[in-house]
């Protein structure tokens, strides 16, 4: 029996947010015009040029050179599976740096391609000294050393650099999730030695979500192409993806592959445009500025981080819950005045808040915004008299 349908179904009429949580950002406006532009087929001339454009601007933000740097078609997930199932095959070994959910969340990956996977492991809020993967390899060998560059959960920055020459001297891949850093802190895969990265379209790119990307570089490249099977993904196989994506040097016919998200790929290149009108040095300078003004308002308050100074985010912030203050309670009150801010994951759930600071609402007006609803929430809680 078919469902009942309502007489009449109302049209959407979403709130307005202020989207101050771990992503989505909000896009500024062009973004979300774009993406509104007339559709044209994923083969269509025209839409490959956007493709071209596309790539050329990401590799720009990622500081590559590699051909294969794309945008999947899908949320960043998809991207961090597209490089774990494409690198790894069944026996063979890695190494996952973790320092959070999202660290945990590669190693399960990696198992799941058949890997057979050693972790390092700091604990919640730390990084992970280099030398010891350092150590880890010189123990046993690895095919792929993998880590999260920014660790959402805990708003930690993991040095990276170090540990790809440490991987690259111990014949290793090295590929990193950079999911929370690209586009808001420097992400320089090619001076760093990084062989493959993932990242998404909704954080500091300020695109709406569903788009993963990715970059591969001549080493992981050759590593798929070396494969003693096809990977155990049709979706995500890079080989079949870039005969729809194009090869370096080859002819421009392009071979379908997916019906690729046309307006979402329009989307994400307007935001890509206007990263390279802002300039990537002003943007890493105007994501640490907001992240300077929010820690003063945040200190003000009477409120602490969980993570140490040392390694900390700026454009994620995780604020210790103070005792005897209710999370639920706080985050529902904030969203009723029309700001998103997120709890913790895991063993920080009750703990701690996650705060954004991302793309367009890295800006001062918005911080004051967020601070002084937060400072009226807290009051009204009975925390702050």
């Amino acid at each position: 029996m078919a469902a009942v349908m309502p007489a009449s179904i109302e049209p959407l009429q979403p709130p307005q947010r202020l989207l101050m949580g771990p992503g989505p950002s909000n896009p500024h406006p062009r973004v979300l015009e774009a993406m509104a532009r007339p559709m044209v087929g994923h083969l269509d001339p025209y839409f490959l040029g956007v493709m071209d454009e596309t790539m050329r601007m990401l590799r720009h933000l990622y500081g590559t050179e590699n051909h294969h740097t794309i945008p999947m078609s899908g949320t960043g997930t998809s991207g961090l599976e597209t490089i774990v199932l494409n690198l790894l095959e069944p026996g063979d070994e890695a190494i996952v740096g973790v320092i959070g959910y999202f660290g945990q969340r590669l190693h399960e990956m990696a198992q799941r391609a058949g890997a057979v996977v050693r972790t390092i492991e700091a604990p919640y809020g730390e990084v992970i000294p280099p030398e010891r993967f350092e150590q880890e390899l010189e123990r046993r060998p690895a095919k792929l050393v993998a880590l999260v560059h920014a660790e959402t959960s805990t708003g930690a920055v993991q040095p990276v650099a170090p540990v790809a020459e440490i991987a690259r001297r111990h014949g290793a891949l090295i590929a990193i999730d950079c999911v929370t850093s690209l586009g808001g802190v420097p992400v320089d895969i090619d001076a760093w030695g990084i062989d493959a990265a993932g990242s998404c379209s909704q954080k500091c790119i300020g695109a709406p979500p569903g788009l993963g990307p990715v970059t591969f570089g001549p080493r992981a490249m050759e590593a798929v192409r070396g494969r003693k099977k096809p990977p155990p993904t049709w979706y995500l196989d890079l080989n079949l993806l870039f005969r729809y994506w194009g090869e370096e040097g080859t002819a421009k016919q392009r071979a379908f592959h997916h019906t690729a998200p046309v307006s979402s790929i329009y989307a994400f290149r307007e935001a890509l445009r206007l990263i390279m009108e802002e300039g990537l040095e002003a943007r890493w300078a105007r994501h640490a500025a907001a992240h300077e003004r929010f820690a003063a308002g945040v200190t003000r308050m009477g409120l602490s981080f969980f993570t140490p100074a040392a390694h900390r985010l700026p454009m994620l912030n995780v604020i210790a819950i103070p005792d005897g203050v209710d999370d639920a309670r706080v985050r529902r009150a904030m969203l009723d005045r029309g700001i998103e801010m997120a709890g913790g994951f895991g063993p920080l759930q009750g703990k701690t808040w996650r705060v954004g600071l991302m793309g367009t609402n890295a800006d001062p007006e918005r911080i004051d915004r967020f601070l002084e609803t937060l400072d009226e929430v807290l009051r009204g809680e009975g925390w702050r008299d």
